[in-house]
C-alpha cells in the first residue's frame, strides 16, 4: 500500500491531509470538552445541534466547490481555506457562549465544506491507475481515522498538561502546516470542458449523475447506515465517559481512540481483500454488521437496562469502527468509476454533500433523542436506521453491476458530440438506470 507515495504529489497531499486531520482530531475532542464545560449533561444535545450546523453547511456549499472553482485555481483555493480553517478554530478556546459554538462552527465548516471535494478530486487525476488509487482511498481512509485513534490518544497526552483549550491551538497548527503542503505540491493540469449554466446548474450535473446511478444510489444508503453508528459515538461519547461512566477527560479521548483502533484495522486489510472481492459485499456486509452492533448495544441498554462498563463501551465503539471502515472506505472506488473525467469534480461534490445529509439526520437523532430519552432510545431508532438503509441499499444496488455497458445512439443525428467515432453502439463508463443520458454540449 505505501509503494503509492513515491509519487510525490501525492505523497505532499495526503502529509497534508494527516496533518490537517490530526489538528481536527484535537478539535474534537476540545469541542466535546468545551460543550460539557457549558452544559454539563446537555452536551450531547449542544454537540448535536453543532454538528448538524455542520452538516448543513456542507450540503448547501459543498456541491458548489466543484463547479465555480476552474482546475487551474484549486492550488490557490485549497491554500486560502486552510487558513481561514487555522484562524477561525483560534477564536474557540475564548467561547463563553453556546451560541458561540454555533457561529464558528458554521464558519469554520463552511471552508471545510469547499475543501475536501475539491481536495478528493485531485488524487483519482494525480493516480490515474485504478489499483493505485484504492490503495490511495486507504490511506486516506486511514488518514481520516487518525482524527479517531492518534488525534484522541495525542489529546489525552497533553490533557496531563494543558487545559483542553490550548487543544485548539494543535488544531489551527495543523491547518497551517497543511496549507504549507498544499503549497509545495505540483497538481496536474486538468482542462474541464465548458458547461453550461450557473454554479448549482452545473453542481447538479452531478447530482444526477449520482441520484440516476444505481450503484450510487446503493452508496449513498450505505452512507446513512455510516452515518447511524458514527453519530452514535461522535454525539454521545462525552456524555458516556463523563456523565454515566464518571471518567474525565482523558478517557474521553480513549473511548473514541477504540473507535479508531477497529476502524483502522479493517481499513489496513482492505487494498488486498478489495483485489478479490467485490466492493459490493464488502459493504452490505460492513452495513449488516452496522445494524448488528448498534442493535446489540441497544439491548444491553434498553432491555437489559444495564449499567454498562468501561470495557463493555470499549468494544462496542471499536466493532462500530470497524463497521464504518468497511462502509465508507471503498465509496470513492465507486464514484470514479461511474464518470468521466471532466465529471469527477462534480460527483465527488455530490457524494460530500448528499453524505453529509445522511449525518445531518443522524446527528440530532443521536444528540436530542440520548439528551431527553437516554442512550437506549436513541440506539434503538440508530438501529432502525442502519437495517433499513442496508436492505435497501441491497435492493438497490444489484449485484450485476457492469462498469461499462453497451447501448446504441440511433435517436442522434451524426456528428453529435458523443458520436465522435462515428459509430451509433458503443460502451461508457457510468451507467445511469441503464440508459445513458445525454448532458449538452
Amino acid at each position: 500500500m505505501l509503494d503509492i507515495l513515491a509519487n510525490i504529489s501525492f505523497r505532499k497531499l495526503f502529509a497534508a491531509q494527516v496533518i490537517a486531520l490530526l489538528g481536527t482530531g484535537l478539535a474534537t475532542v476540545a469541542l466535546a470538552l468545551l460543550a460539557y464545560d457549558l452544559a454539563g449533561a446537555q452536551a450531547g444535545e449542544v454537540l448535536g445541534l453543532a454538528l448538524a450546523i455542520k452538516m448543513i453547511v456542507y450540503v448547501l456549499l459543498s456541491p458548489v466547490s466543484g463547479a465555480v472553482v476552474p482546475p487551474e485555481r484549486r492550488k490557490v483555493v485549497l491554500i486560502c481555506l486552510d487558513v481561514v480553517r487555522a484562524l477561525v478554530v483560534l477564536a474557540l478556546p475564548f467561547v463563553t457562549q453556546i451560541w458561540q459554538i454555533y457561529v464558528l462552527i458554521a464558519v469554520m465548516q463552511s471552508a471545510s465544506a469547499c475543501f475536501t471535494p475539491l481536495f478528493q478530486s485531485v488524487i483519482p487525476q494525480i493516480l490515474p491507475d485504478e489499483a493505485k488509487y484504492t490503495r490511495a482511498l486507504s490511506l486516506s481512509r486511514l488518514a481520516y481515522d487518525l482524527e479517531s485513534l492518534l488525534s484522541p490518544a495525542l489529546a489525552a497526552a497533553l490533557l496531563t498538561v494543558v487545559a483542553f483549550q490550548g487543544l485548539f491551538v494543535g488544531t489551527s497548527v495543523g491547518f497551517v502546516l497543511s496549507a504549507l503542503l498544499v503549497m509545495l505540491t505540483v497538481f496536474p493540469a486538468a482542462a474541464r470542458k465548458p458547461t453550461p449554466g450557473g454554479p448549482y446548474a452545473r453542481a447538479l450535473r452531478g447530482m444526477n449523475i449520482y441520484l440516476r446511478t444505481p450503484r450510487l444510489r446503493g452508496l449513498l444508503l450505505l452512507n446513512l447506515c455510516a452515518a447511524a453508528g458514527g453519530a452514535m459515538v461522535f454525539v454521545n461519547t462525552v456524555v458516556l465517559a463523563r456523565t454515566v461512566l464518571q471518567g474525565g477527560e482523558r478517557q474521553v479521548a480513549w473511548l473514541l481512540a477504540a473507535f479508531g483502533i477497529g476502524s483502522m484495522l479493517v481499513a489496513l486489510c482492505l487494498p488486498r481483500l478489495l483485489d478479490r472481492v467485490p466492493d459490493r459485499r464488502i459493504m452490505l456486509s460492513a452495513a449488516t454488521a452496522m445494524a448488528i452492533v448498534l442493535a446489540s448495544a441497544g439491548t444491553y441498554w434498553f432491555v437489559v437496562d444495564a449499567q454498562p462498563s468501561w470495557s463493555m463501551v470499549a468494544i462496542i465503539w471499536f466493532l462500530l469502527g470497524m463497521a464504518y471502515a468497511g462502509l465508507v472506505t471503498p465509496g470513492g472506488r465507486l464514484i470514479r468509476r461511474s464518470g468521466s473525467e471532466e465529471d469527477l469534480p462534480f460527483l465527488f461534490a455530490a457524494q460530500f454533500s448528499l453524505s453529509h445529509v445522511c449525518w445531518l439526520l443522524a446527528y440530532p437523532v443521536a444528540g436530542f433523542l440520548g439528551a431527553k430519552w437516554g442512550m437506549g432510545a436513541a440506539l434503538a431508532i440508530l438501529t432502525t436506521i442502519a437495517l433499513l438503509s442496508a436492505v435497501l441499499a441491497a435492493w438497490l444496488w444489484r449485484s450485476h453491476d457492469p462498469e461499462q455497458i453497451e447501448h446504441s445512439h440511433d435517436g442522434l443525428p451524426d456528428g453529435h458530440p458523443h458520436l465522435e467515432s462515428g459509430q451509433k453502439k458503443h460502451t461508457h463508463r457510468y451507467v445511469i438506470d441503464e440508459v445513458h443520458t445525454h448532458w449538452p454540449k
